[in-house]
């Protein structure tokens, strides 16, 4: 593999990184009970809690998703 590309490659997974310890910050400086958004279901039982978070999965999915189109299309 040339350095060039794993250089490219390097600096792009470390401004990901970047970028979700921030979104992770945002959400934790904004939403401080533990980032429940409207949406989470949560079934207790008895010595059981189960939490699904539809709506938070729903905004990583889409994040995600724009976010590698736009590397995708930035590499070719």
């Amino acid at each position: 593999m040339n350095l060039e590309v794993l250089g490219r490659w390097l600096l792009f997974l470390g401004a990901g990184i970047a970028l979700m310890g921030g979104l992770l910050w945002l959400v934790g400086r904004f939403f401080p009970q533990g980032g429940e958004f409207p949406g989470t279901i949560r079934i207790q039982g008895a010595g059981f809690t189960c939490v699904i978070p539809l709506l938070a999965s729903i905004l990583l999915s889409l994040l995600l998703t724009v976010i590698l189109n736009v590397i995708a299309r930035w590499m070719k």
